[in-house]
């Protein structure tokens, strides 16, 4: 491996979380940092939409067949640094990636495009967990723009949108940027990032908890921060408007005092990498945990205002670990699943198949660990806790899971810059 590749691996370790353990603490956040208490959360104030634990049964969208083993294959190289892919409407043959650094790259037929479609690393802070952190593109074709999730060269969160230099081009107009939203950050970790497009046209924004070791700045407790959240964003505003977003009426907390109207689902730590399951609607999470525990988590479709527990829980465990076993209160709702550290220490959330060349995989949900490897699998129909299945020790550092435009299966390799295929072993 190459000093430079050594470099990069050594600085990403802690992308995803703190593999080895806690992160170290800093010192206690300043009263001006605290959340005052109008924001904080309360069973009682709110009543937050069903938690899979409550609601109905949820189909996996037909019988499933055996959990199969799993194999990577070779599929792009050349990369620098990939963490996401993301797929552009009426373009079949492409898969975007983003490169930690600022970059967007263009993968057309399997070859990786020379130029870039989009370098802005001279306005992005690429060191450790920050970066380009998440990349999506608008799902009507016609509209043009595509959104990106970085860090700032003063450390702050940046959500901004992009278009093409021509409609149909393949290089962006870096002079197009139009920013949505920019988050201070007292903390260089836990900055979550993840763009998705719902199947009711909102883009859906992941945040961490803004850092530090047990979130001490006490975010996912507190509704008046967008940090350690889900974002629901309405970006098809008119040209003019007031701001650069709506607020869907429907938003959990749009008439909730002291609440920010934008979250969708609160009580996330770091949530890397959350995919839609084109097939049924239902939101898949990974949060990275803290020292104990890697958790899956969902939000079954339409189902909003969920608290995942984050920093009352870690998994399924209260945290700190010791601490009393009277945290898990019907308001919080549970994981899916959760392994510990002896398997892992940085959940890659992955998606549900729905592609046609590995039928034996058709229907389970797939999900990684960036320190371990491992890949497992998940029947995502029905409620209540279930253990991963183990499909592969693949050896890589996976740094995100996404689809192609026929719904095939992608993984990144953070070390060796490269796009890998999910497949059948065997097959």
């Amino acid at each position: 491996m190459s000093r430079r590749a050594i470099a990069a691996a050594l600085v990403v370790v802690a992308l995803l979380a703190g593999c080895a353990g806690p992160t170290p603490s800093p010192a206690p956040p300043s009263a001006a940092g605290s959340a005052p208490a109008s924001g904080s959360i309360s069973s009682t104030a709110v009543t937050p939409a069903p938690s899979p634990r409550a609601s109905a049964p949820v189909a996996s969208g037909g019988e499933l067949g055996p959990p199969p083993r799993l194999a990577l294959a070779p599929f792009v190289a050349g990369l620098e640094d990939p963490l996401e892919i993301a797929v552009r409407p009426d373009h079949p043959h492409d898969i975007y990636v983003a490169e930690q650094a600022g970059r967007v790259r263009l993968v057309r037929d399997g070859q990786l495009v020379k130029a870039p479609v989009l370098d802005i690393a001279g306005r992005v802070t690429a060191d450790g967990e920050q970066g380009l952190l998440g990349l999506a593109f608008h799902p009507d074709p016609g509209d043009g723009r595509f959104f990106i999730y970085y860090t700032a060269l003063d450390g702050s969160q940046v959500l901004s949108s992009f278009r093409m230099s021509s409609p149909n081009g393949d290089v962006a107009d870096p002079g197009s940027e139009s920013v949505l939203l920019s988050m201070p950050d007292r903390f260089s970790n836990h900055n979550g990032g993840a763009l998705v497009f719902g199947p009711d046209g909102d883009l859906y924004v992941a945040t961490g908890d803004g850092g530090g070791g047990g979130d001490p700045l006490d975010s996912g407790r507190h509704l008046d921060t967008l940090l350690a959240k889900v974002l629901r964003l309405d970006v098809n505003v008119a040209a003019g408007a007031p701001k650069p977003y709506g607020v869907p009426s429907d938003n959990p907390f749009v008439n909730r005092s002291g609440a920010r109207p934008e979250i969708w689902l609160t009580g996330l730590r770091n949530p890397w990498r959350i995919r839609f399951d084109r097939q049924t609607g239902d939101l898949w999470i990974g949060d990275v945990g803290q020292g104990d525990w890697e958790e899956v988590d969902v939000a079954r479709a339409g189902v909003g205002g969920l608290d995942y527990g984050w920093n009352l829980m870690e998994g399924f465990a209260c945290y700190p670990a010791g601490r009393a076993t009277d945290c898990a209160t019907p308001d919080l709702t549970l994981p899916i699943a959760a392994y510990g550290h002896d398997l892992g220490c940085s959940v890659i959330g992955g998606t549900v198949y729905h592609g046609t060349a590995q039928p034996a995989l058709r229907g389970w949900y797939v999900f990684a660990d960036y320190c371990s490897g491992r890949m497992w699998e998940l029947d995502p129909g029905g409620n209540g806790r279930r253990e991963p299945i183990a499909a592969l020790d693949s050896g890589h550092p996976i740094s995100a899971i996404g689809e192609d435009p026929a719904g095939e299966l992608l993984v990144t390799d953070l070390y060796a810059g490269a796009v890998l295929r999910v497949t059948v072993a065997g097959t």
